[in-house]
Order: structure tokens, then C-alpha cells, then sequence
């Protein structure tokens, strides 16, 4: 039974692997597109932890990964500068437009839902 268990962690752990590398790829490629980047890791309970990435540029978006391990395993393949929250300086270089505007105002004042 020991051997059956050391052989299902370490599929779970080779599993867990590619998935952070094919994250840190996934960063590895915003990074590219946004003259770099630095992100944020946040766990958000049952469905994973979220890593906000912030461009050079303001650009923005986010991943899913399953676990808090995978998602900082990615940032830390990817290289790139993890800030503890999403506050101060990091969150001023966001850039939002039109259309985030207008989602927030509507969220805020009764407007449409996000449904």
C-alpha cells in the first residue's frame, strides 16, 4: 500500500509540475507582449488562487491556478517580481478603459449585471 501511495504523489506531483510550467509559460508570454510584468498571488477558497499580473505598459489580466503552491511555483518559474497585495504603487500602474469603467459604474449604481 506505501508503494501505491509514493506512486499516486508523485504522479500528483509531476502533474502539478507541468501545470505550473505551462502557467509560468502563460506569464512567460504577457510578459512579452507587456514589456514586462509583475503580478500578485491571491488565494479565492475552493476554486484556486489568482495571479493578477500588471504589464509595464498598464495592461492587466489574470490566471487561475488549482493551488497556492502551483501559482507561486509559476510566478517564480516565470522570474518576475510577487507583491504581497494588490495596493500602492503596483495597483496605480493599472490601466483601465472605457469598458471597465463602464462595467464598475454599472456594478456600482444599479446599472446592468455581469450576468
Amino acid at each position: 500500500m506505501a508503494d501505491t501511495q509514493q506512486v499516486d504523489d508523485s504522479k500528483q506531483a509531476a502533474k502539478a509540475e507541468r501545470r505550473a510550467a505551462r502557467l509560468a509559460k502563460e506569464i512567460g508570454a504577457f510578459v512579452q507582449a507587456h514589456g514586462g510584468a509583475e503580478a500578485q498571488v491571491a488565494y479565492i477558497g475552493h476554486e484556486g488562487t489568482r495571479i493578477v499580473l500588471v504589464g509595464e505598459d498598464g495592461g492587466w489580466g489574470d490566471l487561475v491556478a488549482p493551488t497556492y503552491a502551483i501559482a507561486q511555483s509559476a510566478v517564480e518559474k516565470a522570474g518576475i517580481t510577487v507583491h504581497e497585495e494588490f495596493a500602492g504603487e503596483f495597483a496605480a500602474k493599472v490601466k483601465t478603459g472605457p469598458y471597465e469603467w463602464k462595467r464598475m459604474a454599472g456594478i456600482q449604481i444599479g446599472g446592468p449585471s455581469n450576468d
